[in-house]
């Protein structure tokens, strides 16, 4: 399986450093990264890292909590680019499911990005309201589920098989917690991963022998206990 990467960032710089890379296949973004870059402006912001990112898709995020208001901030979301898909959280805040939101957007061939996913029954759920030509990307939680103990693998076992039936539907890997991640998105065959840079440098390094590891481990210590001045 062709995973393709997704870089997870609303920093403008790393942005433009990452839009370069042609190992970077499109981005996401959401609230809390934009908070993070320093945006003030969600609108402003947002066509600021457009003009970067021209060509490859990227996901912004709506932040109302009532559905009304979510179908009207992804109209406007839509329109800021061909290359917008429109993220919108599979439930709210209350934990009432966004289904009106997601069938009403997606009637209007409107490209989403279904987010905070984390079980088949709820990939389930959005497929039943989507047409089956318009781009949905489903988007999986799996290093929030790991970090409670929960086994993420079979909820994307289970959604990608269930989303095989449609060719607009895209299986995407989030919260990645370390490198190896990629590879298990491979094995299981998600469509999309979506990882931060400092990781995004670490897998294009992968390829080393575990005697390199070892040696590389072995200097690093070494070197620190001379810069220490250890003595027994």
């Amino acid at each position: 399986m062709n995973t393709k990467i997704f870089c997870d960032i609303a920093d403008i710089s790393l942005i433009k450093k990452y839009n370069s890379k042609s190992i970077v296949k499109g981005f996401t973004t959401n609230p809390s990264l934009m908070r993070k870059a320093g945006a003030k402006d969600y609108k402003s912001y947002s066509k600021q890292i457009l003009k970067v990112c021209r060509n490859k898709p990227i996901s912004f995020e709506v932040f109302a909590d009532d559905q009304h208001s979510m179908i009207e901030q992804g109209r406007k979301i839509n329109r800021w680019g061909k290359n917008v898909y429109v993220k919108v959280p599979v439930v709210n805040s209350k934990n009432k499911f966004s289904g009106n939101v997601i069938k009403e957007l997606n009637s209007k061939n409107i490209k989403l990005n279904i987010t905070a996913v984390f079980t088949a029954n709820q990939t389930a759920k959005i497929l039943k309201l989507i047409n089956k030509k318009t781009k949905v990307i489903i988007s999986i939680f799996a290093g929030r589920a790991g970090d409670t103990g929960k086994d993420p693998i079979p909820e994307f076992t289970k959604s990608i098989k269930l989303a095989k039936k449609f060719k607009n539907v895209e299986i995407l890997w989030a919260s990645v917690r370390e490198p190896y991640n990629f590879l298990q998105a491979k094995q299981l065959g998600c469509h999309i991963i979506t990882i931060p840079p400092a990781i995004i440098e670490k897998i294009e390094k992968f390829g080393k022998s575990f005697d390199q590891l070892t040696i590389e481990t072995v200097k690093a210590f070494l070197v620190d206990s001379k810069k220490s001045n250890f003595k027994i």
